[in-house]
């Protein structure tokens, strides 16, 4: 069968930089972010990876885009009930923790990538509203907010795709802390089942509560 000319295959699609976003979070949810790279868009988008740059200016840029795509899945909707501003940002920060675990290459891109889209943008301000909702100094709670998701990107990427062998791994760390040698280590011996006590839920919680009481003490 002789091969179809120019002018007779079809026209492709015309390139977008909402395509190519679109693209890049197929790959990343059906192969991993690893597999999210240009050669690799530049194939699915049948084009060269040269034609990308016009609308993307690098990887880095690209992982931004796709975060920020995916932030438009947190739930906000908490805030608007800002009497319980606590709870609120409780939940708005386990929507964000949540959504970075059921992603776990992106988790831990997370903590090297800076979103500055629009969903990025909802999110930070909305965090921002509940905190002067609590009547957070403002100058403080712009520090604080940092803080804040930055414990929770850390700790998404701590647990993304914790497996049965995460779970062995821990249980070898709390048989080793509870059967160190009072002499040696008399601190860790007296707090061996402390330092292991609490679900990921609680100590998650009482994370955000801990920086938020620092926030609100802490003036600049």
């Amino acid at each position: 069968m002789p091969a179809l000319s120019r002018r007779e295959r079809p026209a492709k699609p015309a390139l977008t930089r909402e395509g190519i976003i679109d693209t890049a979070v197929r790959v990343m949810e059906s192969d991993g972010l690893q597999r999210v790279t240009m050669r690799r868009l530049a194939q699915e988008l049948d084009t060269g990876p040269a034609s990308l740059y016009v609308y993307v200016a690098n990887t880095h840029e690209l992982h931004a885009a796709i975060l920020d795509r995916l932030l438009a899945q947190v739930d906000l909707t908490p805030a608007k009930k800002p009497d319980d501003w606590r709870e609120a940002l409780q939940q708005v920060l386990g929507s964000y923790t949540d959504l970075l675990l059921a992603h776990p290459s992106l988790a831990h891109s997370a903590l090297n990538t800076r979103p500055n889209g629009p969903n990025y943008l909802a999110l930070v301000d909305t965090m921002l509203g509940l905190l002067a909702a609590g009547r957070v100094p403002a100058a403080q709670a712009a520090w604080g907010l940092d803080y804040l998701l930055q414990t929770a990107t850390a700790t998404a990427a701590e647990h993304a795709g914790d497996n049965p062998e995460s779970e062995a791994e821990w249980q070898q760390l709390s048989d080793t802390l509870a059967g160190v040698s009072a002499a040696e280590f008399p601190h860790i011996h007296h707090q061996a089942a402390d330092l292991v006590s609490g679900t990921p839920s609680e100590r998650r919680r009482w994370g955000v509560d801990m920086l938020i009481n620092g926030i609100i003490a802490t003036g600049r």
